[in-house]
C-alpha cells in the first residue's frame, strides 16, 4: 500500500470549509481518505481553450454535474509559441484557473506534457522545438533542457497551490500516450521533483505498451475508452473495436485505445495491485475533416456504467467540457496533416466542442443530466462500492452487435460486506450498444448473493442502462434486500431512487415486497427508521439538487441573406496520413457567403446564456466578425453554435462562409447528416443555453 498526504476536503466530496490535512492511501481497489474509500469523478477541461471570465461559471457547472476532480492539459505552445517568450496572461493564466478550482473545493490533476496531444498543433510542442533538431520526447539532453525550462515556468504558476501547501493540485501526468522507454518518464519526473514539484502521486496513461516499464508505484496507470473515433482511417460507420466498450469485462481497456504499459505476460502480479482508474472515458467525440462522428447521450452513459460495473473506481472523462482554440501568434493552433509533427488528422481551426456533457460555450448536452445520477451514486455509495470486486455471469467473450443475451455484471466483496451472513452487491445492466439496436430482453430475473429478484420475471427494454442494489444495509438495522430501481443519492435522511422507463419499481425491505409508483418529489413512498424513501423519474434524477432557473429566453429569429454563390468547387486533396484534407483559408474566397443580422437587444450580449444557432448544410462553415475568424464547423448534422457574449461589443452583423458538399466525398458522414451536394442555411436563431 502506498501512502500520501492529501487534503480531505476534496476527495471527501464535502461542501464545508477547508478541512485539516488528512492521510490518503491507495491500494488495488481505490483511493482512501483517512481509511474511507472514495470513488471520484474526474472531468477534463482545458483552461486555455476558454475565456478566463467564464472559468468560474464553467468549473461550477462541472461540480454541479457531479465532477469531483478537475483535469487539464498545460499546452506548451499555448504559453511559449515563440522561444523564450512565455505568456501566462488572460485565458493562459494557469494560476488563476487553479485558484478558481480551489475556491470551488475541487482538486486538480495537471497534465504538463511536454507532449500532450489534445488535438493541438504538434501535440502541444512548439514549432521552434520541432525545428531545433533535437530528438523530441526522448532523453536527448537538448530536449530535456527545453523541458526543464518549461517545467520551471509551470512551477512559477503552482507555487503555494500544491497539496502540501494546502492547495488543490493533487497529481501530475508527464507526457501523454508514450510508448518508448520508461526511463524517459522517470527523467521527466526527476526534473519536476528537483524543481519543486512535490505531489501526492503521479499518473500516466495506461497505453500504448512501453518498450520498458516505469518502476512499479511511481506512476498510477489510468485507462480509457471511446464510443467512436475521429482518428480512424475508414469512412465506414461503426469502425474499429469501439463496440467492446459496451461489454462488461475485466480488461481495463477494450483495445480501441491501446494496451497497458506493463508487460502482463511477465508481470501479472503487478496488474492487480494498481487501482482501476480512467482518465479518457469518452464524454463525447470531436469531428475530424475525414470522419464526422456524431455522438449520442446514451454512448457516454453506457460506457460509464459499464466501466463502473467492470470494476473501475474513478471515472475520468475526456472531455467533460469543450472549448475553443485560442488565437496563435504565428499559426493556427489546431492539429492538421500539414503540420511538421503530430499531423494525424485535420481538426477544426477554432472549435473543440467535443459533443461532451458541457459544450464549447458551456451549453449542456443531454448526457450532462443523464450522467448526474450516476455521479451522485458514486459520491454517496462509493465507500460501499469501492472494495467490491466485479463478477461477470455472462462471460467475457463479446461479439460485435451481439444481441443473444442481456449484458450484466455485479460487484460484491463478501469478506468486507457481510452483515449477519448477508453479502451486499450492486447489479449493473446494459442493454445498449452504439448502432447495435439491441432488442428488449424478456423473462429476466437475477440471482446475486443468494437473492433471486424480482418476484416475477420482467422485461428489460431496449437501450436500458441501470443498476440495482442487493442487500443494501439501511439505518437502524433494516435491510434493502433488493430494488428494481436505481439508487441515486442517500443524504440528509433521504434515500432517492430512479425508476427506469418500462421497469416496474419493486422494493423488498426486510423481506417484505412492494411495487412502488412514483408520487412527487416532496412525497416519500416510505418512511422507515427515520429515512425517507423517494422514487423519481429519470428527468427528475438528472436535475436532483439543482437550482431551477426560471428566466426563459424565447427564440429570436435572425435575418440572413445570401451575398455570394460558391464557385468553383475546391479539389479535395489527400494528405500525408492518406485521408482527406480540410480546406485552407484561400478556399473560402470561393465559398458561399451569407450576411447574418443579429438582434438589436443589447441585453442579450451581456449574458453568458445567449447562443447563436445556425442550422445549415455544407462541407465546412466559418464565421467571421469584422473580417476576423471567430468560429468554424465541420458539418455532421448538428448546428453551428456561437456564444453571443464572446462577440466584439459593436458587432451586429456576421459573415458566414460555407463550402458546399460534393458528390462522392472521401468523408464519413453520420446518419444525421444530409450529404446531398451543395449548401444551404435553413434558419439562424438566438436562444438560451
Amino acid at each position: 500500500m502506498k501512502r500520501f498526504i492529501l487534503l480531505s476536503l476534496i476527495l471527501s466530496f464535502s461542501h464545508s470549509p477547508i478541512f485539516p490535512i488528512s492521510q490518503v492511501t491507495w491500494d488495488r481497489h481505490s483511493l482512501m481518505i483517512d481509511g474511507r474509500r472514495v470513488v471520484p469523478v474526474m472531468g477534463e477541461i482545458h483552461y486555455s481553450r476558454l475565456p478566463a471570465n467564464e472559468w468560474t461559471n464553467e468549473v461550477r457547472k462541472m461540480k454541479e454535474g457531479g465532477v469531483t476532480i478537475i483535469a487539464t492539459y498545460v499546452f506548451w505552445n499555448h504559453i511559449e509559441e515563440e522561444e523564450g517568450i512565455f505568456d501566462w496572461s488572460g485565458q493562459r493564466n494557469l494560476r488563476r484557473f487553479i485558484q478558481i478550482c480551489q475556491q470551488e473545493q475541487l482538486p486538480v490533476v495537471l497534465r504538463i506534457g511536454p507532449y500532450c496531444h489534445g488535438e493541438v498543433r504538434c501535440g502541444g510542442i512548439p514549432d521552434w522545438v520541432v525545428r531545433s533538431g533535437c530528438k523530441m520526447r526522448s532523453e536527448d539532453p537538448k530536449f530535456l533542457s527545453y523541458v526543464e525550462t518549461l517545467y520551471r515556468q509551470i512551477f512559477t504558476q503552482v507555487q503555494g497551490l500544491q497539496w502540501k501547501d494546502g492547495g488543490p493540485i493533487m497529481a501530475c501526468q508527464f507526457d501523454n500516450e508514450f510508448g518508448g522507454n520508461g526511463s524517459y518518464l522517470m527523467k521527466l519526473k526527476k526534473i519536476a521533483n528537483d524543481i519543486g514539484f512535490d505531489l501526492p502521486f503521479y499518473t500516466r496513461t495506461g497505453w500504448p505498451e512501453m518498450r520498458t516499464p516505469t518502476p512499479f508505484g511511481e506512476m498510477i496507470p489510468l485507462y480509457g475508452d471511446y464510443a467512436d473515433g475521429f482518428w480512424d482511417r475508414t469512412t465506414k460507420e461503426a469502425a474499429g473495436s469501439y463496440w467492446k466498450a459496451f461489454h462488461f469485462t475485466s480488461s481495463p481497456t477494450s483495445g480501441a485505445i491501446a494496451s497497458e504499459q506493463l508487460d502482463y505476460s511477465t508481470d501479472n502480479s503487478k496488474l492487480s495491485t494498481y487501482p482501476y482508474f480512467t482518465c479518457e472515458l469518452g464524454g463525447g467525440m470531436m469531428t475530424s475533416y475525414h470522419r464526422r462522428v456524431y455522438l449520442y447521450p446514451e454512448d457516454a452513459y453506457s460506457m460509464a456504467l459499464v466501466k463502473l460495473g467492470s470494476g473501475s473506481n474513478l471515472l475520468g472523462y475526456y472531455m467533460y467540457h469543450g472549448g475553443t482554440n485560442p488565437e496563435g501568434k504565428l499559426t493556427y493552433l489546431n492539429e492538421n496533416q500539414r503540420t511538421p509533427s503530430t499531423n494525424h488528422n485535420d481538426l477544426p481551426v477554432k472549435t473543440y466542442d467535443f459533443q461532451c456533457p458541457l459544450g464549447e460555450f458551456g451549453q449542456t448536452y443531454p448526457q450532462y443530466y443523464s450522467l448526474r445520477p450516476l455521479h451522485l451514486f458514486m459520491q454517496d455509495f462509493g465507500e460501499q462500492l469501492a472494495p467490491m470486486e466485479a463478477v461477470f455471469p455472462v462471460g467475457q467473450q463479446p461479439k460485435k452487435f451481439d444481441d443473444s443475451c442481456l449484458r450484466w455484471s455485479y460487484r460484491t466483496v463478501p469478506s468486507l460486506s457481510q452483515r449477519a451472513g448477508v453479502e451486499a452487491a450492486f447489479v449493473f445492466v446494459n442493454n445498449y450498444e452504439r448502432f447495435a439496436n439491441l432488442t428488449a430482453k424478456r423473462n429476466v430475473q437475477f440471482e446475486v448473493c443468494g437473492v433471486r429478484f424480482p418476484r416475477k420475471p420482467i422485461t428489460i427494454p431496449a437501450s436500458t442502462m441501470t443498476l440495482f442494489p442487493v442487500n443494501l444495509p439501511l439505518p437502524q438495522s433494516h435491510l434493502l434486500n433488493y430494488a428494481t430501481a436505481q439508487p441515486v443519492a442517500h443524504r440528509n435522511g433521504q434515500l432517492w431512487f430512479e425508476q427506469k422507463a418500462g421497469i416496474p419499481a419493486e422494493f423488498c425491505i426486510d423481506g417484505k415486497v412492494q411495487t412502488v409508483k412514483r408520487t412527487s418529489l416532496s412525497q416519500p413512498f416510505l418512511v422507515l427508521g427515520g429515512t425517507e424513501f423517494y422514487l423519481i423519474t429519470t428527468a427528475e434524477a438528472g436535475h436532483l439538487f439543482l437550482e431551477k432557473n426560471n428566466s426563459p429566453l424565447s427564440v429570436v429569429h435572425c435575418h440572413f441573406n445570401k451575398l455570394q454563390e460558391a464557385d468553383p468547387l475546391r479539389q479535395i486533396t489527400i494528405g500525408v496520413q492518406r485521408v482527406a484534407e480540410e480546406p485552407v483559408d484561400a478556399d473560402f474566397e470561393q465559398a458561399a457567403v451569407y450576411r447574418i443580422t443579429l438582434p438589436t437587444d443589447s441585453s442579450l450580449y451581456a449574458l453568458q446564456t445567449a447562443l447563436l444557432r445556425i442550422d445549415y448544410r455544407g462541407d465546412v462553415a466559418r464565421l467571421y466578425a469584422n473580417g476576423r475568424l471567430i468560429g468554424d464547423n465541420f458539418y455532421n448534422g448538428r448546428p453551428f453554435l456561437m456564444g453571443l457574449w464572446r462577440l466584439p461589443a459593436d458587432v451586429r452583423e456576421l459573415e458566414l462562409r460555407i463550402l458546399p458538399l460534393q458528390k462522392d466525398m472521401p468523408v464519413y458522414f453520420p446518419r444525421e447528416a444530409d450529404p446531398t451536394p451543395g449548401e444551404s442555411v435553413s434558419s439562424v436563431t438566438v436562444s438560451k443555453l
